[in-house]
């Protein structure tokens, strides 16, 4: 989907004041698999053997959004779409086989593979979940649960005007209709902005196309079309106008291709009205990290230190 995408640089001073509906799950694992890779595991490991990573990522991440005087709001994935069960399956198969590997590396003495190989094995266990959740509410973070795709309610929220931007690094974000999609939130320098509407004008096709466009390409929920990458299918849109003509070209079927189209076009979502006016509880959320979870104090300080000096700065009118 980058290859079709209209993406551009843009900086975070063109952002401020901007509220985001954050993808938790994507911006999570992030960070998550970030700390993992570079962190050693005793700084986020409860003396019952609990592992918090996560716990770690928060806090260095969210500095990123106040400093730059942007609202997240944190959106949480629901129930899995059953289309999405076979891509699912394929990614636990390759986890798996990321375990044997580490488990290999650990025993051959590779401690530079197995730390790249432990960060490739993390998944977002239920304490993970529910302990970021937590730490979210005592920091006034606002959080709102999808009935389903968090990416499809990143995007309505985007869509109704709730929020300013989508915030994600699925492109699938595009595909449900978010107007702009900040990219690269977890990186260093300045994000990425994808815009729907350039994109459309780009390859001059409706909405309902573009999609179409990508289910021949191949999307989370379905195989796409053998020998259809992301120029054919432009191309095969452009020339037939809708996917059955284009799938009869080439003499190609899509199962459950209605059901395909309106897990993009007519997702699970629902209306919401988040509270964006943050006062963040900053020695709560410290002693919740570091007493209660047990996260070494030193890891953290420094994260707390950028949440607080970014909340009382003067000129953020959204922060008590």
């Amino acid at each position: 989907m980058r290859d079709l995408a209209v993406i551009e640089e843009i900086s975070f001073a063109e952002l401020s004041g901007s509220v985001v509906a954050i993808d938790a799950h994507n911006w999570l694992y992030r960070y998550l698999t970030t700390t993992v890779k570079w962190t050693s595991s005793a700084v986020y490991t409860t003396s019952e053997g609990e592992e918090v990573a996560n716990l770690v990522g928060v806090v260095q991440g969210l500095p990123k959004f106040f400093e730059h005087d942007l609202t997240p709001v944190f959106v949480f994935d629901g129930a899995v779409a059953d289309l999405k069960a076979e891509e699912l399956e394929a990614r636990r198969e390759q986890k798996e086989q990321y375990e044997d590997d580490l488990a290999a590396a650990r025993e051959r003495g590779d401690h530079i593979a197995a730390a790249r190989l432990d960060s490739r094995t993390q998944h977002l266990t239920d304490t993970i979940v529910e302990t970021t959740r937590e730490l979210l509410g005592l920091l006034d973070v606002p959080v709102v649960d999808a009935p389903a795709e968090g990416e499809a309610q990143c995007a309505h929220m985007a869509k109704s005007g709730t929020v300013d931007y989508a915030g994600t690094e699925d492109y699938d974000a595009l595909l449900f209709g978010a107007p702009l999609t900040l990219r690269q939130l977890t990186s260093k320098g300045d994000p990425e902005l994808m815009d729907l509407a350039a994109t459309l004008t780009r390859h001059d096709l409706t909405y309902e196309q573009f999609v179409d466009a990508a289910i021949l390409i191949g999307t989370d929920f379905n195989e796409g079309v053998s020998g259809v990458g992301p120029k054919t299918a432009i191309d095969l849109m452009q020339t037939n106008g809708d996917i059955e003509a284009a799938l009869a070209a080439r003499d190609a079927d899509i199962p459950h291709l209605d059901r395909i189209q309106s897990l993009f076009l007519d997702p699970a979502v629902r209306d919401v009205s988040p509270d964006t006016d943050i006062a963040p509880d900053v020695d709560a959320a410290r002693e919740y990290v570091v007493d209660t979870w047990q996260v070494d104090a030193a890891e953290v300080a420094r994260g707390f230190e950028r949440i607080e000096e970014a909340t009382t700065q003067t000129g953020l009118d959204n922060w008590t």
